[in-house]
């Protein structure tokens, strides 16, 4: 009995009923457009900026745009797994409400406990990011912040990143005052954003050379196999090198900006406050993928054109294309839409971090404290202030280079599991009515699954042994207290509920 507890199921409707308690359930207030705008939201920042140019020069050369377009397929086929979840089940929460319908209360709660780590410290990540484009836009005027409050990195004695900080500050009193201000917020910063890629794709395209682009995709060379824990886990497990240029670079490329999809199953954490799920999510999702994929292709071809590959330079590819075609004003552009972007990518992973808590919290797997909604805005206030302080503090006294790559193992975990749960719930609730079906199952989800652990397998050893430390103290926690306060469990026969 003991075992099969750990993997009882939520229903589905008992997960929309619970939804639908007035202390617990959040405003209705988006729309496809909104969706589609935090999916592109948080899916473009400064990757396509830098990526591009670095992928070009190191991996796969001007063939970088097919890179692109084979990471945008990966993608796609988690997406379509997603979409149909996200409106079958238009409950708050993402991967971890789905897993909760499919696969049961240990793999939900493992999933959940990745997502918070992985939207956590991506929020922390994209603000210390931001600071520094801000700081340097400060220099450039004149402005300079004292060492102290500049952040960690560089700093003698006591560095606190207040930039940072205070961006994520901002954010959470924005969420905490309700979903569609948010909306609109991100909004305006996502028009701003993409109408920078689109000067950059026009202008740019005055400055090709066709001459560049030859070869289009360069002689393939070998890499040498790792063998530290710095090394991709597959060298250190098979040996295998991955092979920059030629054919195979093209996939070893995309294993690399595949990271710059990550973003688009934030969307899914937004169902429960779309007016109408069932139609919009799918389309949310879907778009917002289609739109960044068109884009980053866009936005690959215009810089192997406007430079050869192998003079493009690593840190800032983009904007020194444009300085090598006598152009620095579009320099100074792409910085501003870098610095404007970072700020909705911080605040919909901030969003899509409090809406996993509230729903674990909801379900008795967290402090149930925390699952109360502010009675005016309808919004779940208490996590998002919550998260909002430690991440502020997280961001303003920590250097979390290294810890980025976390944010793309816990991705392509939920994935995973999304994946795997799409042909479970077909086969064990098949009368469930379905707005959208993931096509071809189980084919396609198979196909997602295992894109996304190949690409896992890419990833450094000691990622995934940080990974696992992290799920490691999650186990502890859910036997320490979420088993015991379940509502499934205190839902069996026989139980006192709580």
């Amino acid at each position: 009995m003991a075992s099969s507890s750990l993997f009882r199921t939520k229903s589905i409707e008992q997960s929309i009923q619970d939804t639908e308690e007035p202390e617990h359930a959040l405003k209705k207030s988006l729309s496809t457009l909104d969706l589609t705008v935090f999916g592109v939201g948080v899916i473009i920042g400064t990757g396509i900026f830098v990526l591009t140019g670095k992928v070009a020069k190191e991996n796969a050369g001007p063939a970088v745009s097919l890179a692109f377009v084979v990471a945008g397929v990966v993608c796609a086929l988690a997406a379509l797994c997603y979409a149909e979840f996200a409106s079958t089940v238009p409950v708050a929460g993402s991967a971890y409400t789905f897993s909760y319908a499919s696969l049961g209360e240990l793999p939900a709660w493992t999933i959940g406990w990745d997502l918070v780590l992985e939207f956590a410290l991506g929020t922390a990540v994209v603000a210390v990011g931001w600071s520094g484009y801000v700081r340097s836009l400060l220099d450039n005027a004149g402005w300079h912040l004292p060492e102290a409050l500049s952040g960690r990195d560089g700093a003698h004695g006591f560095g606190f990143d207040i930039l940072a900080a205070a961006l994520v500050l901002v954010l959470t009193a924005i969420l905490v005052l309700g979903m569609k201000l948010s909306a609109r917020v991100t909004s305006v910063v996502v028009a701003v954003k993409v109408t920078v890629v689109l000067i950059v794709i026009v202008a740019g395209a005055f400055f090709i050379k066709s001459g560049n682009y030859s070869p289009f995709i360069p002689t393939a060379q070998p890499q040498t196999a790792g063998s530290d824990l710095k090394a991709p886990l597959i060298q250190l497990m098979s040996g295998y090198a991955p092979t920059n240029f030629g054919v195979m670079g093209i996939f070893t490329a995309a294993s690399v900006v595949f990271f710059a999809f990550i973003g688009f199953d934030v969307v899914a954490t937004a169902a429960e406050e779309t007016r109408n799920p069932q139609r919009d999510m799918p389309r949310g999702i879907l778009g917002s993928l289609l739109i960044c994929t068109i884009l980053y292709v866009a936005v690959s071809i215009v810089v192997t054109g406007m430079q050869h590959y192998t003079d493009l330079s690593v840190d800032a590819p983009l904007a020194d294309a444009f300085k090598a075609t006598g152009h620095p004003f579009f320099a100074g552009v792409i910085s501003f839409g870098a610095a404007v972007g970072l700020t909705t990518v911080c605040m919909i992973l901030l969003l899509g971090q409090t809406r996993v808590f509230f729903a674990m919290s909801r379900d008795g797997l967290l402090p149930r404290f925390f699952s109360h909604v502010h009675p005016r805005f309808r919004t779940p206030h208490r996590p998002t202030i919550l998260l909002g302080v430690i991440i502020a503090i997280v961001a303003g006294f920590t250097s979390l280079s290294e810890l980025a790559e976390l944010v793309n193992i816990g991705t392509l975990f939920a994935f995973v599991v999304v994946a795997v749960g799409v042909v479970i719930l077909r086969h064990t609730r098949p009368d469930l009515p379905r707005a959208f079906r993931t096509p071809l199952v189980p084919w396609v989800p198979a196909a997602a699954v295992a894109a996304s652990l190949w690409l896992m397998l890419n990833l450094p050893a000691e990622t995934w042994i940080r990974f696992g430390i992290w799920m490691a103290i999650g186990i502890v926690i859910y036997f320490g207290y979420g088993r015991r306060h379940s509502r499934v469990e205190a839902r069996q026969p026989g139980r006192n509920p709580q």
